[in-house]
């Protein structure tokens, strides 16, 4: 039997431990800002790791189809994104950062527990995601291909974050 079925672990320090949890990421830091976007698709690779391990692990069905549309916002990201440094001859990621170790770990640490604590490991990890396309977007030397690029992207990380926000509330 499960730890999350038999309640075997220490409940209430876990969920604080998720609850207090947060990352502080650095992308759209970067000096270049091809550099800056290499590090917004190892983040984007990090946030589907993280969505796919949600997917595997939440109970609801309906957050199951939620968060697969949101992975596949993810992995469009990554291919726009991925194109447009592609275009200028810039290599791009093929993976995800060592980060992910992190942004996944929350969530299979928060399956002992309860749906609403897997919604709350993923709402820390779309804080980050947020966080960097809002900084993507008001960079300064933004290439004018990748403006839609990054706007839409920011459109659907706060889609994202506001879904997840609603759910926590109704939990």
């Amino acid at each position: 039997m499960s730890a999350r079925a038999t309640g075997s672990c220490d409940r209430a320090d876990v969920a604080d431990s998720i609850r207090r949890s947060t990352m502080v990421t650095f992308v759209g830091t970067q000096k270049e800002f091809s550099d800056a976007l290499k590090s917004l698709i190892e983040l984007d690779y990090d946030a589907i790791e993280a969505y796919e391990e949600a997917i595997h692990r939440v109970d609801g069905q309906t957050y199951k189809e939620v968060l697969k549309e949101f992975t596949q916002d993810h992995k469009r990201h990554v291919h726009e994104l991925s194109n447009l440094l592609l275009s200028k001859g810039v290599e791009v990621p093929k993976g995800p950062s060592i980060k992910q170790l992190l942004t996944k770990g929350k969530v299979v640490i928060a399956t002992l527990i309860s749906d609403k604590l897997i919604l709350t490991a993923m709402r820390s990890n779309e804080d980050d995601t947020n966080t960097a396309y809002e900084r993507m977007n008001s960079r300064t030397d933004i290439w004018p291909e990748a403006q839609s690029l990054i706007l839409s992207g920011l459109a659907d990380e706060r889609k994202h974050k506001s879904w997840i926000n609603e759910q926590l509330q109704r939990l």
